[in-house]
């Protein structure tokens, strides 16, 4: 077992291990290998290139597998430029469903032939086109990727089936109170900004037309707002020569979507309570806004999660679930946006402890920004973080999208090899800070999914409560 082995095991049992056990002295067998020093990841060798038209290519040569793998992120593409809440969503999903050249089913035989798969999905900054094949096979990949980016045609037929599956998957999201606790958090925290806006409706679904995906498209879709990530087998001035082949005539059509507003830093807590009658549990939500990206909080707000909810040891989990009982998973998590972001934290309960749910909620945030973290705690988190992002930074694939992802929402790519030295890096002051600041209870919106009848006299103490259907 090499030591970067041993290290990442180490995180995991640190994650398994309760609180408790943590926050004492244990006597571990004699023969455990001490914990090892953490590798970070390191930056990649980026070559990078500007075609004329704008479109950035960035090129990652890597050893082993002869695999290649492309991925095309355009700004401003995703749900915040959406008229129509979801919209981004069905435009995604329908680029490799018709194009000027193939229809659905050879586009997805073609790329099976080459050894790999294409798709695309959407976030709230962007949308994301996908592909890997054998190396063997990079130029056709990707010119078969350059295809359903750059010509879609959105089809009458595929967009009806793609409407009548959105609407099978909103039927049965909105029978799970989860979804509709995060539509009326995100409401909530944003407002009336494109962010608090994401979840599809079915007025937003059945209205669409090919048409509307076709305009959509011609504006979202430019290389002067878009990357290419290359990643594999591939020497770079060969992944450069494929590039200019595949999108060096691609030119900018219509008016470009306007940039996404700066999203709220602070927003007047909110206290919503979604009627489900007959519920025996109560989905509890808190929320409020936090930070872009590219904030110099954003790393030590994510450690700050970390220790308050971000994983199994963490200490919502051990309280409501560990120690209390009340639920099978109590967790927070920080969401960094290209404009904004924000704290949530979850736990779906009994009826009856929803009160002293939210009781636990409250001293748990008011206890991280009282007391400093204890130094074994916070570095069995820095351990268990650090452990995790290297581990999902294993494959060039997941590399590949990170870079993507990172890029959309402003971040440079020596992001990559510098978030764990910056995580390693956080004190207990900074978490303590960071929990001041973000993690007050006083600027907490809650939203409950249950039942009035059972949970609205616990809520009491926490304010007042706007009863809604949906």
């Amino acid at each position: 077992m090499n030591l970067m082995h041993k290290t990442l095991l180490a995180a995991a049992v640190c994650a398994l291990l309760p609180a408790a056990a943590l926050a004492r002295d244990v006597v571990m067998p004699k023969d455990l290998p001490a914990y090892g020093a953490d590798k970070p990841l390191p930056v990649p060798e980026i070559d990078k290139k500007t075609l004329a038209n704008g479109l950035e290519v960035w090129v990652l040569p890597r050893d082993g597998v002869p695999r290649v793998d492309y991925v095309l992120a355009v700004r401003g593409a995703g749900y915040a430029a959406d008229d129509a809440p979801g919209f981004a969503s069905l435009l995604a999903g329908l680029l490799a469903e018709g194009s000027d050249r193939h229809d659905s089913k050879q586009i997805a035989e073609t790329a099976q032939g080459y050894g790999g798969g294409i798709g695309a999905s959407a976030s709230s900054d962007g949308i994301t086109v996908y592909g890997n094949a054998l190396a063997s096979n990079a130029g056709g990949m990707l010119q078969l990727l350059a295809e359903v980016a750059r010509s879609p045609t959105f089809p009458d037929s595929e967009v009806k089936l793609a409407q009548a599956n959105a609407l099978q998957g909103l039927m049965a999201a909105e029978a799970q109170p989860g979804f509709k606790a995060e539509r009326a958090l995100a409401q909530a925290v944003y407002g009336d900004h494109p962010y608090g806006h994401t979840q599809p409706t079915e007025e937003a679904i059945k209205s669409v037309t090919p048409q509307q995906f076709r305009d959509a498209h011609a504006r979202r879709f430019r290389p002067d707002h878009a990357l290419l990530v290359v990643a594999g087998r591939i020497e770079p001035a060969k992944a450069f020569e494929l590039a200019q082949a595949a999108f060096g005539d691609w030119q900018n059509r219509g008016e470009p979507v306007p940039d996404t507003p700066e999203a709220p830093a602070t927003a007047t807590p909110k206290f919503v309570l979604v009627q489900r009658d007959g519920s025996v549990q109560s989905a509890v939500r808190l929320g409020r806004p936090a930070v872009a990206a590219t904030s110099p909080d954003a790393i030590p707000l994510q450690l700050a999660n970390a220790v308050v909810g971000g994983g199994f040891s963490s200490r919502l989990m051990q309280n409501l679930r560990e120690e209390k009982g009340y639920t099978y998973g109590a967790r927070s998590s920080v969401s960094t946006l290209r404009e904004g972001g924000r704290i949530t934290a979850s736990a779906d309960v009994r009826n009856e402890v929803t009160g002293a749910s939210l009781k636990e909620f409250v001293a748990e945030y008011a206890r991280l920004g009282s007391e400093p973290v204890p130094a074994r705690e916070l570095d069995d988190t820095k351990r268990y973080v650090a452990g995790g992002y290297l581990i999902s930074n294993q494959m060039q694939a997941a590399v590949a999208s990170m870079l993507a992802g990172n890029w959309l929402v402003g971040l440079p790519p020596e992001y990559l090899g510098e978030y764990v030295p910056k995580i390693r890096a956080v004190d207990a002051a900074q978490v303590q800070a960071m929990a001041k600041k973000y993690y007050d209870p006083e600027d907490q919106s809650i939203v409950v999914v249950g039942d009035a009848a059972e949970v609205g006299e616990q809520l009491e103490p926490y304010g007042k409560f706007e009863v809604r259907e949906k």
